[in-house]
């Protein structure tokens, strides 16, 4: 049998389905799995897609590619991927490429691709999104490494990759981690995405009363516009669902506890150590422990008062054009905040990350995969160095004509004791980040009080510090 031209190790659901994908669009795909009955499994299920090469040593398997060898590790993030990796490595040749497409922490992808560097090899941390479905028919992809292996690996990539007006959804992003930080901060902005769609779920419910399969017309109503996207697709979907078993909406019997995997974490933490302000991501993720919160939410539904208003809406569909206004808003905020600290991270470690391409690469396959992704993109095709997403004429306009709608759903939604963290702290951040002044300038002073740490001033140049306790007298510092 001729040479495989590329392989995938691990033969989970996305990794059955990524060698199905490459053998459908005409490649001879080698595959592996530690356990050789899912290797069978595939072969005997899926076999006539396309050419497969199944190996039930790691040493076949290698042997069966084709130089330079490239070779997709699909398996489980951290330890495991380790061990795949130093399995493999004294198997491979000088311009070998691995490629992990797992969702992996960026920090250990610098690791890897340095380690493998050493030994002549390439390592490409590559993000894909889109799910099992994405993998098999085409995910969005997002791939780091050295501009080399891609060079090698992204005609393939870009072959299976979803396609947007016949645009693949698939670019080099940039040199080491940087496919798997993209990647994470694509999903950190999924955790918002999701939890504003959360809240206007529960908002369009307390206020008007409105069953789960009424408002899932909302949201297919929704989907035919600005909002158009996944995300709100399969909402109505799930909102429109019934459970077989009781007769109830699906929803309804739902656990109204939301787990998570760590890459919003992951988000949040980064966004921390750059000073990136990425507040409705945070606020998505804590309310995803918030609702994981059992003991104390038990507690607090037994001993706090809501001392609350009646949500009494008089207008029906105002109210619902207020709640769509809001969320459009508030997504905007999300993704803006996603972009810089895509922008901070590309300036630290010199990845020179094109934020429109990114954009482009996420309007098909992927989870985020949304309409306004173009006008995103347009956003940075008119400004590469564009400062803030917001601040974009499209957007600003776009926003602006929604600001008085988000700020009569916040402050209805607080009036009646319903939590809006996401859409609160994204309408917090726009009025934070547009504000001539803001009262930092009294956290700095009292920091100097108690710190000598010092301050600047708005009339001249240089740095200061009062003598607090003695004088208070100004120095320079």
């Amino acid at each position: 049998m001729s040479a495989a031209q590329i392989g995938v190790t691990g033969l989970a659901v996305m990794g059955r389905n990524l060698a199905r994908n490459l053998a459908r669009h005409g490649y001879t795909v080698a595959v592996h799995n530690r356990s050789y009955a899912k290797t069978e499994s595939l072969i005997a299920d899926h076999g006539d897609e396309g050419t497969f090469v199944p190996s039930e040593s790691v040493e076949d398997f290698v042997a069966s590619l084709e130089r330079p060898r490239k070779v997709i590790v699909m398996v489980k993030a951290g330890g495991p991927t380790d061990a795949v990796i130093d399995e493999l490595v004294p198997l491979l040749e000088e311009g070998d490429i691995v490629i992990d497409a797992g969702n992996a922490h960026f920090p250990d992808t610098i690791r890897r691709e340095a380690a493998l560097k050493e030994k002549g090899l390439h390592f490409v941390g590559s993000g894909v999104s889109g799910g099992e479905e994405g993998a098999l028919l085409g995910p969005s992809i997002m791939p780091g490494g050295s501009r080399e292996s891609y060079a090698v690996l992204g005609p393939i990539l870009e072959d299976i990759s979803a396609k947007v007006d016949g645009v693949p959804c698939c670019t080099y992003v940039g040199a080491d981690g940087a496919g798997h930080f993209v990647k994470m901060v694509h999903n950190g902005i999924e955790y918002a995405d999701m939890q504003l769609i959360a809240e206007a779920y529960d908002l369009l419910k307390q206020g008007l009363g409105a069953s789960a399969a009424e408002i899932a017309e909302i949201f297919k109503s929704w989907n035919e516009g600005d909002l158009e996207s996944f995300l709100i697709e399969i909402t109505a979907d799930v909102l429109a669902h019934v459970d077989a078993e009781t007769g109830s909406a699906f929803v309804d019997i739902v656990l109204d506890q939301a787990e998570q995997k760590g890459t919003g974490r992951w988000t949040v933490q980064n966004g921390l150590d750059l000073g990136v302000p990425i507040t409705g991501i945070a606020e998505a993720t804590f309310a995803r422990a918030l609702s994981g919160s059992v003991p104390q939410r038990a507690a607090a539904v037994r001993a706090l008062p809501a001392l609350a208003e009646d949500f009494h809406v008089t207008d029906r569909e105002a109210f619902i054009e207020d709640v769509r206004l809001a969320l459009y808003a508030s997504k905007v905020v999300a993704y803006s905040q996603g972009f810089d600290q895509i922008a901070a991270a590309s300036a630290e470690n010199d990845w020179q990350i094109d934020r429109g391409a990114m954009a482009r690469i996420w309007r098909g396959g992927c989870i985020i995969r949304a309409r306004f992704l173009n006008r995103i993109t347009e956003a940075y095709e008119r400004d590469v160095d564009l400062p803030l997403l917001l601040s974009d004429e499209y957007f600003t306009s776009a926003v602006a004509n929604g600001v008085p709608a988000w700020r009569r759903v916040v402050s209805q939604a607080a009036l009646a004791g319903v939590p809006t963290p996401a859409f609160s702290s994204s309408l917090s951040y726009y009025d934070g980040v547009r504000a001539e002044r803001l009262p930092a300038a009294l956290i700095q002073a009292q920091r100097d009080f108690f710190g000598a740490h010092t301050y600047r001033r708005t009339d001249k140049d240089g740095t200061f510090h009062t003598e607090w306790s003695g004088d208070r007298s100004e120095q320079d510092a």
